[in-house]
């Protein structure tokens, strides 16, 4: 929340684009898209480069926050921009639930050069819970977008499992003893990782309780 307040500390990373949940509301344009109902936290989809936005005609506003999003400029490519919530009135359509759903809505745009990124709100070691009869868990996440050549990109950089990361990316209730790695960066195989930065608890935990998860990617083909 309050992203202006922080944008600064942001813009030292020189992003190309950034998906920035619970971001404050403000105006759209063809390089900044928000989207949300409330205007204290929606979800932010920002250009600092030479690319643009334009919200793909395929968006199907039930899957609120996972937000199919054509990028156009120097690589064209489809991106997804997630912000995983709860669903008071549809469990199984709950945080990771939601977003296997809309993957699975959208699967046809998969097969062109895709990144989604943002806040899952879920860790592999949640998948097996009784408690969340879910559509679908981080492990047929995972496995769907594997069947179009999509990966993390944390993961093949760092050489770890799913569940086993050693950098959180996320401590609940701003505390260093609950740490979780729940915001990921999938891309497809055009896209060959060249580094991934995890912002460290020390520096970042005063500004809020995620740390900024930093990708490079380089375009193959």
């Amino acid at each position: 929340m309050a992203y202006w307040k922080k944008a600064k500390l942001i813009s030292e990373y020189h992003p190309d684009l950034m998906v920035i949940p619970e971001c404050e509301f403000f105006e759209k344009t063809k390089k900044n898209l928000w989207f949300g109902d409330n205007s204290k936290k929606g979800i932010g989809i920002f250009s600092y480069s030479d690319f643009k936005f334009q919200l793909h005609d395929t968006y199907n506003p039930s899957f609120r926050y996972v937000i199919p999003i054509r990028v156009m400029g120097m690589v064209e490519f489809n991106l997804f921009a997630v912000w995983a919530m709860d669903d008071a009135n549809n469990v199984r359509q709950r945080y990771i639930g939601q977003v296997h759903s809309a993957l699975k809505y959208y699967e046809k745009l998969l097969v062109e050069p895709t990144i989604i990124m943002g806040d899952f709100n879920w860790n592999a070691i949640w998948d097996r819970s009784p408690d969340n009869p879910l559509r679908g868990n981080l492990a047929d996440v995972v496995e769907l977008l594997k069947s179009h050549g999509i990966q993390s990109a944390y993961h093949e950089f760092y050489r770890e499992d799913f569940g086993k990361e050693t950098k959180p990316t996320f401590f609940m209730y701003h505390k260093h003893d609950k740490p979780y790695h729940i915001d990921y960066c999938f891309a497809s195989s055009g896209f060959s990782v060249q580094q991934v930065d995890v912002g460290n608890f020390d520096s970042w935990i005063k500004k809020s309780d995620h740390m900024p998860l930093a990708v490079t990617l380089e375009y193959d083909k």
